[in-house]
């Protein structure tokens, strides 16, 4: 029965996958539930109980404004992890579409996006992010899709390869020869065949999605306040540093754990879709 689950349950199953799955979990279900779970506003100011340290009323102390530090943390995992997985998502499905298109169509179309794509590619993604918000402008909108535009190249150019990689095998040419159209093939062979790798590539990049929207977020460029957002935090916590450590700790722990959660569980995942990694293991 294990040989038929889905890859998700056998790489929970791994105590890496499993501890990683959790804590993803976690956060997720923290940043749904954030309003049934906390009893303060994200945006409501309390001067007088500013820099409280962590006590039985704030588990993780106040902010410079007397704002509950676990709450803006709870509703800052809601915009760090919407707008990483939201800009991913839309990436991965233009990559794929953009990259099966070219890969199997070819020809001065394949060419033109093989050139787009490897131009992009040769400039960092936080290169490529900053030069599209300084366009677009700072918020929620103008950072999912810089962090959408720079990881298209990377689908991209990975659903263009599985393309031609499976584009002249045996059952391609099969329904090529009993008359099915270019679109048939397209939609229903070709793309479904490339979908878990490019989905298992989206997924780790939504952990450096993360690391990207926080940086944006530092230097002021994603949600504006008083939407709180990861980055956003440990950017105001910067000249708070010594006297409340605290406010840019809490949400740099959360970035740095649940990135190498989002890694590790992906790792998992690959190793739990590798046929012949398992049947060794076994």
């Amino acid at each position: 029965m294990s040989g038929t689950s889905s890859p998700i349950l056998r790489a929970l199953r791994s105590p890496k996958g499993a501890i990683a799955g959790g804590w993803i979990l976690l956060v997720v279900l923290g940043a749904i539930f954030a309003p049934w779970l906390t009893p303060y506003d994200y945006d409501v100011q309390n001067l007088p109980g500013a820099f409280q340290p962590p006590d039985a009323a704030h588990w993780l102390g106040t902010d410079e404004f007397g704002r509950d530090l676990l709450t803006r943390l709870l509703y800052g995992a809601r915009t760090s992890l919407s707008v990483s997985a939201i800009a991913i998502g839309i990436s991965v499905a233009a990559g794929m579409i953009l990259g099966a298109a070219a890969g199997y169509l070819g020809g001065r179309f394949d060419r033109a996006v093989t050139i787009v794509v490897d131009l992009t590619w040769s400039f960092p993604e936080i290169l490529v992010a900053l030069i599209l918000v300084a366009i677009i402008g700072p918020g929620v909108t103008g950072t999912m899709a810089a962090i959408g535009v720079a990881y298209l190249a990377q689908f991209t150019r990975l659903a263009r390869a599985q393309i031609l990689a499976i584009k002249s095998e045996t059952f391609i040419e099969a329904s090529r020869a009993l008359g099915a159209s270019g679109r048939f093939i397209l939609f229903r062979h070709l793309i479904p065949n490339t979908l878990v790798p490019v989905l298992v590539a989206g997924m780790l990049a939504t952990g450096d999605a993360i690391i990207l929207e926080a940086t944006l977020g530092f230097f002021g460029l994603g949600a504006q306040p008083p939407t709180p957002s990861w980055g956003a935090m440990m950017s105001s916590g910067t000249a708070q540093l010594f006297k409340a450590p605290g406010i840019i700790l809490f949400p740099g722990l959360a970035v740095a754990i649940t990135v190498v959660a989002i890694n590790l569980f992906g790792d998992a995942l690959v190793r739990a879709l590798d046929i012949r990694l398992r049947a060794r293991e076994a």
